[in-house]
């Protein structure tokens, strides 16, 4: 029995090959650097309203909303109501007619730079980011010129309200 003990003994423990491993690292820590996607994230500040904000002002001021509803996008007054509808293109959100209406309104109120989006709780964020470009700035149209025009870049998000059972 003690042979046994005296064989166990005797026998170190083998040796790690770990070559093999480290030339896999030297390989592959490179190659995920370099094909790692950096992500940049574009920052947009919204203004959110909060429960103690309050205006009070004599006489009503243009308050521009676009409201995005599932069938179609208005354009309107937060004082006078909606001024425009645009219903769907090919079940895509008519985008250039709201930009083209936009200018119009811009034209109309030049100092104005808040908008208040209204959504429906059925609208899907893509469609959201859509019209927040819409509404902030517009491509100008002169040949090589990749600029954008501003619009309305004081962006406000809120909920949209019902529709009136009769419409």
């Amino acid at each position: 029995m003690r042979s046994r003990w005296k064989k166990r003994r005797q026998h170190d423990a083998p040796e790690l090959n770990i070559t093999s491993f480290m030339n896999l690292m030297v390989i592959l820590v490179p190659f995920l650097l370099i094909t790692a996607v950096f992500s940049q994230t574009a920052i947009l500040e919204l203004n959110i309203p909060t429960a103690d904000s309050v205006v009070t002002e004599d006489e009503p001021e243009f308050a521009l909303e676009v409201t995005v509803r599932a069938d179609a996008l208005e354009i309107g007054d937060r004082n006078a109501g909606v001024l425009s509808r645009l219903p769907l293109l090919d079940g895509k959100y008519d985008l250039n007619g709201l930009t083209t209406y936009l200018k119009r309104v811009k034209a109309t109120f030049p100092d104005q730079l808040a908008v208040t989006l209204l959504l429906e709780p059925a609208v899907d964020y893509e469609a959201l980011v859509h019209v927040m470009d819409a509404v902030r700035s517009f491509p100008i149209d002169e040949p090589g010129n990749f600029s954008r025009a501003e619009l309305f870049p004081e962006i406000s998000i809120g909920d949209a309200p019902p529709l009136a059972q009769g419409g």
